[in-house]
């Protein structure tokens, strides 16, 4: 099913969602980026912006345009709504000399995530294989059934987006509830809406919306294929995980990490990055102890640490496990790469190393 929606219609689906108990996650102007933050209404996205990016570079700017999703990715994925950055593992207590577990409940808030692009659809799907393989974690899995995904279109690509060279954009093809595409055209400003799963097709339903009509689907049509004609980063994928596997004394990942800040900044701002630490912690003044989950980074020093020595002590093999993990031997674990072409690693990257030119420079010879 597919709908025509205005401002206003867009705004009761909004509504809809809201009166539905759903916490609205989307799109907000915040500083000087756009990030995912909770809203209530179309005023609260950021009408009229887009983003300027490029390696090592991110810059907001104004459209000729009112449009609501006129922007690309920002330095926010969604990532943190079903994996947060922080979890509490299990809590216990000690009283009178006995320890106690502390229950947690394992309810979680009934979300709905707006503005999700075709490679951050991509990335969930990454991480369902991530956190649903061998151990499945319950509480990955309680978050991620309490998401609605209502999933944009892009419009306009970054110069660091390389997308379509990984099959995951730029157009959205299925993971979504409801999916929007913006329509800006002579003068006309609206949605086409259409449902992607049960829960979705009662959501359409329930907008009463005029069905969108032949040239309105047509109008549809070309925002993607424009936006794909505008893509020009691109990604050999051709054997990809077998050249970085064979490579490992490449000459290049000297010259890599003669730039890298082993910061680890690629790694917080991916959206498929999934590694963690633990941390104890306790509180001496209630008695209470426990165990966190935390976002770690393949780029620290400590990460690596086992039995008395760190296994990657230098930038260079510590850079050269991240691109190799990535783009090879994720394949082997997951049956898919962990790289979805969104290219925030590029563009949050200080220095601005872009994995895809070094990816051409080992695949080019020593």
């Amino acid at each position: 099913m597919a709908v025509a929606l205005s401002l206003d219609g867009l705004q009761r689906l909004f509504d809809l969602l809201s009166a539905d108990g759903r916490r609205l996650i989307g799109p907000r102007l915040v500083g000087s980026a756009i990030t995912y933050r909770p809203f209530t209404t179309v005023q609260d996205l950021p009408q009229g912006w887009t983003d300027r990016q490029g390696p090592g570079d991110y810059r907001l700017a104004r459209r000729d345009d009112a449009a609501l999703f006129g922007y690309v990715v920002g330095p926010d994925t969604w990532k943190p709504y079903v994996y947060p950055r922080r979890e509490t593992l299990w809590r216990a207590r000690r009283s009178d000399g006995r320890v106690e577990l502390i229950e947690e409940d394992p309810s979680t808030a009934r979300l709905a995530l707006v503005g999700v692009r075709a490679c951050e659809i991509a990335a969930l799907s990454v991480l369902d294989r991530v956190f649903n393989a061998d151990n499945p974690d319950p509480r990955y899995a309680l978050r991620r059934q309490s998401c609605l995904v209502i999933a944009v279109n892009c419009s306009d690509p970054a110069a660091t987006c390389f997308c379509d060279s990984m099959g995951t954009g730029p157009e959205v093809t299925g993971g979504f509830d409801v999916l929007l595409t913006e329509v800006i055209d002579e003068g006309s400003h609206y949605f086409v809406a259409e449902s992607g799963s049960a829960a979705g097709e009662e959501l359409v339903e329930r907008l009463a919306a005029t069905p969108a009509s032949p040239d309105q689907l047509e109008a549809k049509q070309a925002v993607s294929e424009i936006c794909r004609a505008r893509l020009t980063k691109r990604m050999v994928t051709a054997d990809l995980p077998g050249l970085l596997v064979k490579n490992p004394e490449h000459k290049h990942w000297e010259r890599v990490a003669e730039r890298c800040l082993a910061c680890g900044n690629c790694t917080l701002v991916c959206p498929t990055c999934f590694c963690s630490t633990t941390a104890d912690t306790t509180d001496l003044a209630t008695g209470e102890f426990g165990r966190e989950r935390r976002w770690d980074t393949c780029f620290s020093l400590d990460f690596s640490y086992v039995v008395g020595h760190t296994v990657r002590g230098s930038v260079r093999s510590r850079y050269r496990q991240w691109l190799t993990h990535k783009l090879g031997t994720w394949h082997q674990q997951f049956g898919t790469s962990g790289c979805v072409g969104c290219g925030r690693c590029v563009t949050w990257c200080p220095v601005g190393i872009d994995l895809t030119e070094e990816v051409e420079t080992i695949r080019g010879g020593p």
